[in-house]
């Protein structure tokens, strides 16, 4: 019976145990996790108003409840945690769905100025990731900047603008639920260094930011012009053309009555410097670019500054390195062929790679499942060879006896109980708990 071991619990690990089990009636499957709650991004990354894609929840459940399936939260892999080393003792394999932990950098002066942040430590906070910062990021400012146009972007846009009545009934943390209700931000700017035809939100989401309550949305249609594609859409993908199309829409519209929150969403303009004022970020300098007929953009030499106390860099994710496995700089990723772990390009069998780790942060939730069953696949055709290594006792015995304590799936039951208590005791629905102590807190009730 192979004995197998997936580290990390978001949709690519749950699509790899999920997949395991169906291809192969005799396989155990133990889901580590570093967090005492399952589920990865679709927890701490879908925003806390996107109900139908927090759903998916369901589904990875059904998957954690298989009955050769087995969760162990709150288990670290690498340092002050399991070695590396230590899982391959007590695994016949292992696979690392570990996503991509890092942001992108904007790599320019001011960038670390109080009152600039990854728009993924804005995301944490909102959606009661343990390891956020504590605050303070919407207090003082009047207006921010998020640069990127992707879905991220999108979603921290969204929420600025949101107000209580409207996020109130969410999971949202009760702290940054009232802080966000309190926050004095009344205009957000989006803002990405290319044209309208090359942003990589989904139509849907763009079209979200129309529907706000008491919040305008304006598109300069001179910046559109300056899109080629824009002027005659016909020749782009569906989707893009999609989203052309609503920009047009919004730029055409003439302004009305000013509403409580303005979202402007600008174009061609690559972020060149932050700008202090009182010690903190004031505003954010940006050279104006223009298309260079190659499919990306040049500067002009014209420059632009928008006000802004709260700065949200939106530019991607990056995979780091993880402690006894290669790892290639360059791309952010772990070596691999169809999955397998390379070691100096030699297969490295029971050690396996799927996710946004194998193949870098691309792809939405649903590209993780073709990803991890090809993993899988490899997985199964190297297993008649990893049966035969014959382990040094059951894998959860051991870790207990080397001094880890993990969160089993009646300690996730048992911190659900307690987020649905802390809601109602709130007149809210569920409210997620926001830190490693009332977390493990509640995990630890379930056994006493």
């Amino acid at each position: 019976m192979l004995h197998v071991a997936v580290i990390g619990s978001g949709p690519s690990g749950c699509y790899t145990a999920q997949s395991l089990v169906q291809q192969d009636p005799d396989v155990l499957v133990d889901v580590l996790d570093r967090l005492p709650c399952p589920y990865g991004l679709v927890r701490y990354g879908v925003a806390p108003d996107h109900e139908k894609i927090k759903s998916l929840q369901g589904s990875l459940r059904t998957v954690l409840e298989h009955e050769r399936v087995r969760f162990l939260g709150g288990v670290q892999v690498g340092p002050g945690g399991v070695p590396a080393a230590r899982l391959r003792e007590l695994y016949h394999a292992v696979v690392y769905c570990v996503g991509a932990a890092t942001d992108r950098h904007l790599g320019i002066p001011g960038e670390d100025l109080p009152g600039s942040w990854s728009a993924t430590e804005f995301v944490s906070w909102y959606s009661a990731h343990p390891d956020s910062a504590a605050d303070g990021f919407v207090v003082g400012a009047r207006s921010a900047v998020v640069i990127g146009l992707g879905n991220v972007a999108v979603d921290v846009t969204r929420m600025l603008a949101r107000g209580l009545a409207e996020l109130s009934p969410t999971d949202m943390p009760q702290a940054a639920l009232a802080a966000l209700a309190a926050s004095q931000v009344t205009e957000v700017h989006m803002v990405g260094r290319r044209g309208p035809s090359q942003a990589r939100f989904t139509t849907k989401e763009l079209r979200e930011l129309g529907t706000l309550p008491g919040t305008d949305v304006a598109v300069d249609p001179a910046e559109l012009a300056l899109d080629p594609a824009c002027a005659d859409p016909s020749g782009l993908p569906a989707a893009q053309r999609r989203n052309v199309e609503v920009l047009r829409g919004w730029s055409e519209c003439a302004p009305g009555d000013p509403a409580p929150h303005r979202i402007q969403l600008r174009f061609f303009l690559r972020p060149v410097e932050l700008l202090p004022d009182a010690g903190r970020v004031g505003a954010v300098r940006f050279e104006r670019t223009v298309p260079d007929g190659l499919g990306g953009v040049t500067g002009t030499g014209v420059f632009e500054e928008v006000e802004a106390q709260l700065v949200l860099r939106s530019v991607g994710y990056r995979g780091v390195p993880l402690e006894g496995l290669p790892f290639d700089p360059a791309s952010g990723t772990v070596p691999h062929s169809a999955g397998r772990v390379l070691r100096d390009g030699v297969v490295a069998r029971g050690e396996y790679v799927a996710g946004w780790i194998k193949r870098g942060p691309t792809g939405v939730i649903g590209t993780n499942r073709p990803c991890a069953k090809e993993t899988v696949i490899s997985l199964l055709e190297d297993a008649p060879v990893l049966a035969h290594r014959r382990l040094p006792g059951e894998p959860l015995a051991a870790l207990r006896a080397d001094g880890t304590r993990p969160v089993e799936w009646a300690g996730w039951q048992a911190i659900e109980r307690a987020e649905a208590e802390l809601g109602a005791s709130l007149g809210r629905g569920v409210v997620k708990l926001p830190d490693w102590p009332s977390l493990l807190a509640a995990a630890r009730s379930a056994t006493s």
